[in-house]
């Protein structure tokens, strides 16, 4: 019996709960932190791909998370550009329930770090192939 993980397509992955990857992938290291890392962090570069974020503002935002928390960044009124705006504030507030010092807050830096990575090779990929960049 095999355990290898059956791959899941674009659509299958944007359904993921990614508030509550969150909310259970933060708090200890195990099974529910790798799932945010993986699935939960493509889910993520999905949504906000198809909202026309850019990576920089991933990575951006993961600079103001370093620098004034969680909380603090689950605040601002628009913590990613746009549409994108409400999505990530959900994804900061269901952080926010869990992190409760820096060390946490550097974890959610990593983690919107690994969501801007996932998203920079689903843009270089289209844009290979396609030879434009998404609008």
């Amino acid at each position: 019996m095999s355990t290898t993980p059956q791959p899941m397509s674009d659509a299958r992955l944007a359904e993921l709960d990614v508030e509550v990857l969150l909310r259970f992938g933060l708090p200890l290291p195990g099974p529910h932190r790798a799932t945010l890392f993986g699935d939960g962090a493509v889910a993520a570069a999905i949504t906000v791909d198809r909202l026309g974020v850019l990576p920089r503002a991933l990575v951006f935002l993961g600079e103001v998370v370093r620098s004034g928390g969680t909380r603090y960044a689950a605040a601002l009124p628009e913590p990613l550009p746009g549409p994108a705006a409400a999505v990530a504030r959900g994804w900061l507030e269901a952080a926010a329930m869990v992190v409760g010092d820096a060390t946490g807050d550097l974890l959610v830096v990593r983690w919107l770090e690994a969501v801007a990575a996932v998203l920079a090779l689903r843009v270089t990929h289209r844009e290979a192939t396609h030879g434009e960049a998404k609008p």
